[in-house]
């Protein structure tokens, strides 16, 4: 397999390095980072103040050339009706996106108490797995250790491995 990381808007050249080394780690897949792009203006919604997932997806595989196409944003994106998303992906497709906006806010919720670049980057590497398994076609999994568990806030992002548990693994072989 090989995945195309596209940055969307600013992304610091460690993000886009623990990109890389989870993805690599975790599925032994080719990873090629491209140029960043500009966020696409069309993907800002004012009245919410948020981007909205899918229209960087779009972008991702549309620049990105690879089996798997994920766009990385410091950008707080939403979906729908969900308040926020740390990352989306199709099931099955090619392409997805991880915001690293909300990854940065401490597990208390509190976004000026950031966490150390640690687990920052854990987290940043968890995320970017999680959302490259959905579109191998990995749906969420019960086991809350496991890379592939929903996890809606980051105490939860926390909680979890940045690897597959053996069912989920056993599905990807």
């Amino acid at each position: 397999m090989h995945v195309d990381i596209v940055p969307v808007g600013d992304v610091p050249a460690a993000v886009k390095r623990e990109a890389s080394a989870g993805l690599r780690s975790v599925y032994d897949c080719e990873v090629t980072i491209h140029d960043a792009q500009a966020v696409p203006d069309s993907a800002f919604d004012p009245s919410r103040k948020q981007y909205r997932a899918e229209e960087l997806i779009e972008l991702a595989s549309r620049v990105g050339s690879g089996e798997k196409n994920i766009a990385l944003t410091p950008n707080d994106l939403y979906y729908r009706r969900r308040n926020y998303v740390f990352g989306l992906a199709y099931l099955s497709g090619n392409g997805s996106v991880v915001s690293t906006y909300r990854l940065q806010t401490s597990s208390d919720g509190g976004i000026s108490n950031k966490p150390s670049s640690e687990i920052f980057a854990d987290r940043v590497r968890k995320e970017v797995v999680h959302e490259i398994g959905h579109t191998i076609g990995l749906e969420h999994c019960d086991n809350n250790r496991c890379v592939m568990n929903f996890s809606p806030t980051v105490r939860e992002v926390d909680v979890k491995e940045q690897n597959l548990c053996g069912s989920c693994q056993r599905q990807v072989l």
